[in-house]
């Protein structure tokens, strides 16, 4: 007869029956988990940029595009209608003051100053004519006036002569009375001559004041047309470099068009724009730092125009460094305005993971994994972003764009 079979002997069959199909199960589960975990998206941990979360303090800002132009430029401008006849100077060549630039044509401008001359002789000629007619009215005036009061003197003497007689009879009333009239009319016409001298001076006095004047006028615009001619060799009137230049010989140029411009290089100022959506934020006074990749210097704004030009607000910056040697003319800088001061905020180095402040999405390092995590950020400037919630300090995230990886969850870093 057959013996029982023992229970440690089955359990030895049963488990030798069972052990390929566990090792079987076993292997298809880790092939499952190491699978999965193969097809999860990798990065290389050196293509990309990491930062940490710090504490410190962050100056909040907006920022504008800026440029760099001459502090003082000083624009010299046509006094006249005329034609460039020659261009002395280029843009670029260093001015001294009184260093021409162009010149002019002054053929039309030198005839008006020829007329000028000759109607100043002309009003001389009849000013001195007026005075001698003058001289020649007084002289017979005072003539006659002369005569007319010795006249006079007889009349009263042959009067007194005469009422004497008619007081002894020997004169008639009627030949005293005839004397007295004779006297009478003397007098009367003394003081007619008189008044007319009075006259006489009184009128030419006016015509001479009158022809004062206008000589006055004609030499007035006789120093304006010579000093208009002086100008037609358009010069500096001070030292400084040639920034502009109307460089086309036999152009004509108005009377006020821009012929050249002159500028002090060694101090300068920005002129920034940025958008109207700021234009509340932007005051003059406010601090400005004004960058050129890692040169920085600072200013406050110090004009801001009170219109809006295509949606963009103007405004000028005053460096604190107007002579920094790395500033050039006509140079693009980046302007920052400050608008607040936090002394300790949890911040962030800026980089392309985040295109401003509000809700963002950003990938925070553990280990070998980056996990994707919202996150919201606040005020920002050049350098920081401040972090408001979802990282602490010492958390270090991939600062680099991750654009193409904003579905994936987590990720692999190798």
């Amino acid at each position: 007869m057959d013996r029982p079979i023992e229970t440690s002997v089955r359990r030895r069959a049963q488990l030798r029956r069972w052990l390929p199909a566990l090792a079987v199960i076993v292997l298809l589960a880790s092939g499952l988990v190491w699978g999965a975990d193969l097809l999860r998206p990798s990065i290389r941990r050196d293509r990309v940029r990491t930062t940490r979360v710090e504490s410190g303090p962050l100056e909040a800002s907006l920022t504008a595009s800026g440029t760099v132009v001459p502090a003082i430029e000083h624009v010299i401008s046509s006094p006249i209608d005329a034609r460039v006849l020659a261009v002395l100077r280029r843009v670029g060549d260093q001015l001294k003051g009184g260093d021409p630039i162009v010149r002019l044509d002054t053929s039309d401008s030198e005839l008006v100053a020829e007329k000028l001359r000759q109607n100043i002789a002309l009003k001389n000629n009849e000013q001195a004519r007026t005075r001698l007619t003058l001289q020649s009215q007084l002289i017979e005036l005072d003539g006659q006036i002369t005569s007319k009061d010795l006249e006079l003197q007889a009349l009263k003497a042959a009067l007194a002569s005469n009422q004497a007689l008619a007081k002894e009879g020997l004169l008639s009333q009627e030949a005293l009375r005839e004397s007295e009239l004779k006297a009478a009319q003397a007098a009367v016409d003394l003081g007619r001559l008189r008044q007319s001298r009075v006259n006489a001076e009184a009128t030419n006095r006016a015509q001479l004041d009158g022809l004062t004047l206008e000589m006055q006028s004609l030499r007035a615009e006789d120093a304006q047309q010579r000093r208009l001619l002086e100008l037609t060799t358009t010069k500096s009137d001070r030292d400084g470099v040639l920034t502009f230049v109307l460089d086309e010989e036999g152009a004509l140029v108005r009377k006020g068009d821009v012929v050249a411009r002159v500028a002090d290089l060694t101090a300068f100022r920005v002129e920034a724009t940025t958008s109207d959506v700021n234009a509340s934020r932007i005051l003059p006074g406010q601090p400005v730092s004004v960058r050129l990749d890692t040169l920085v210097t600072t200013g406050r704004v110090s004009v801001v125009e009170p219109q809006m030009q295509n949606g963009a607000l103007r405004f000028e910056v005053a460096l604190d460094e107007p002579d920094a040697t790395w500033l050039r003319s006509n140079l693009r800088v980046d302007v920052q305005v400050i608008t607040d001061r936090k002394p300790r905020v949890l911040r962030v180095a800026r980089g392309p993971f985040a295109q401003g402040g509000g809700a963002q999405q950003v990938f925070v390092l553990r280990n070998d994994r980056a996990y994707r995590t919202p996150v919201r950020l606040g005020v920002s400037n050049f350098d920081w972003f401040e972090v408001v919630e979802g990282l602490a300090a010492g958390d270090e995230i991939i600062a680099s764009d991750m654009r193409d990886y904003e579905s994936a969850p987590e990720l692999r870093v190798k």
